[in-house]
């Protein structure tokens, strides 16, 4: 099985992928005119616009949901493993992808609310529906199930494991692993399981209430989590203000070095900076489908506004952590081991906290491993609850025309089962079926939209027509595919039929 999933992942995350990435972003971002840039006011404004309805959530809702999804193990352990096997260049390209990604993220989250479903009461939407409907006939539905069953088993199966198995490690790093007793998976430290069970009871409480409830959650834990762990990360800039200058140097230098230039930076930042913010890879868009909002050209701005909060603000803030403290290997493309920079034990696990938890221990003594084991709890829960919402919304999807719950209940079970799988299984093998999950449902939905937009542009058409309206100064945002050339967006036709009678 560890065999196969790294076969796998050395396929699907080949070169091409990398600079697909970097290039729809950029394509996107040209192509809306840098709505990331250009619209920045307008996204804050949009934060708190608060509409909500008992069949969808708020913007503001909305993003937390997706940032709880972005915000996770690749903020933490990503960037650590980033830094460990590419080298401090390898943040640069997390900030490039970042900032192209934006456009990215604008795009497939408009396209989300353009071509979204009331279904059964909630507002559902995602790349599975947006193909589905705008490609429309046997191949729309065809390439709609194959993206909803990636869906599932990406954020079902393979990437709840990454998560739970970072909370582990950062936990068992200050208790330890305990009493080890044989289990049908080997031998697991008695530590490792009590954690392991805590995670999979409060998951179960609260996937069980449904996308209003995990909204709820989110609001209220997501920003609080995100504000904590800047302000640590500030307070050890403040600490070591005089390094700042050549930590940045040392990112943008070390971006176009060989190395760099071999792939190793490139490639790990845009993997790891992809797992992170998400954009392209099709995730948010399911969080972007369930708000309720006024255009869906919105939704896309608030979206994209995610996505600089992710990488720009918290991915950053544990890349400056790391690296002005020191805290860090770099194995490059070297064998396991062979180290080109060795600051820290060599038996230190790149693809984990281990980097974050000395970085800031460094500084605040043990009050640091505490904090982040906390701050990889709460990053990797929320995270958990999103990948849930993704793959119910892929069931429900996948079973509309049959109505049953069944299949709802059974990807739960599916889904807490990966949980308990990833917190106790080796960490290398757990992100490689992690990158497997991301890199398959980015080369599906990236490929999926640049199709659409050659073909009719509704993300563009969208965007022009909310600012028309903004330049006219209108109070309430009006959205008429119709009028727009925009075929198939149903929710909205009906909704403008039911205004207009």
């Amino acid at each position: 099985m560890e065999s196969m999933i790294d076969t796998l992942n050395g396929i699907i995350w080949s070169p091409a992928l990398i600079y697909l990435c970097l290039a729809a972003g950029l394509f996107y971002s040209i192509l809306t005119r840098f709505v990331q840039l250009r619209h920045f006011k307008e996204m804050i404004r949009l934060l708190f616009s608060g509409n909500q309805s008992p069949e969808g959530i708020s913007s503001f809702q909305a993003l937390t949901v997706s940032l709880s999804g972005r915000v996770g193990m690749g903020n933490i352990a990503g960037v650590a493993a980033a830094i460990g096997f590419g080298g401090p260049g390898a943040v640069f390209w997390m900030w490039v992808v970042a900032f192209l990604g934006a456009a990215t993220a604008y795009t497939e989250s408009t396209l989300a609310q353009i071509y979204k479903e009331n279904d059964r009461g909630q507002y559902r939407g995602g790349p599975a529906y947006y193909f589905e409907k705008f490609f429309g006939g046997g191949f729309g539905k065809f390439y709609g199930i194959l993206v909803a069953i990636s869906f599932i088993i990406s954020c079902g199966l393979f990437l709840p494991g990454v998560q739970s198995n970072g909370v582990v490690k950062a936990i068992t790093g200050i208790t330890g692993e305990g009493t080890m007793v044989n289990t049908a998976f080997g031998a697991v430290g008695t530590n490792t399981l009590v954690v392991t069970l805590v995670m999979v009871l409060i998951l179960g409480l609260i996937i069980f209430g449904g996308i209003k409830r995990i909204a709820r959650v989110a609001e209220f834990v997501v920003p609080l989590m995100a504000l904590g762990y800047i302000l640590m990360a500030v307070l050890i800039v403040l600490f070591n203000i005089n390094q700042l200058p050549n930590i940045i140097s040392l990112i943008v230098g070390d971006a176009f070095t060989a190395q760099a230039g071999l792939g190793a930076a490139i490639g790990w930042g845009v993997k790891r900076g992809v797992y992170s913010n998400e954009a392209g890879q099709g995730t948010g868009p399911h969080h972007a489908g369930a708000a309720e909002v006024d255009h869906p050209a919105q939704q896309g701005m608030v979206q994209a506004f995610s996505v600089y909060v992710d990488t720009l603000f918290v991915c950053s803030a544990t890349a400056f952590m790391i690296l002005m403290t020191g805290m860090y290997n770099i194995q490059g493309t070297l064998p396991e081991g062979q180290f080109l920079v060795q600051n820290v034990d060599a038996a230190t696990i790149i693809s984990g906290p281990a980097f974050t938890q000395m970085a800031v221990s460094s500084i605040f003594g043990s009050f640091g491993n505490t904090f982040v084991a906390v701050a990889v709890f709460f990053f990797s829960f929320t995270t958990i609850m999103a990948y849930y919402y993704i793959a119910e919304v892929n069931v429900a999807y996948l079973t509309r025309s049959i109505k049953t719950t069944g299949a709802l209940f059974f990807i739960k079970l599916v889904l807490i089962f990966a949980v308990a799988y990833g917190a106790i299984n080796n960490s290398g093998y757990i992100w490689n079926m992690g990158d497997v999950g991301v890199g398959l449902t980015a080369w599906l939905n990236i490929v999926g939209i640049l199709v659409i937009f050659f073909m009719a542009k509704p993300a563009i058409l969208a965007l022009k027509d909310y600012e028309a309206q903004q330049k006219a100064g209108v109070t309430k945002f009006t959205f008429d595919p119709i009028k727009l050339g925009i075929k198939n967006a149903t929710f909205w036709e009906e909704r403008n039929k039911k205004e207009q009678s």
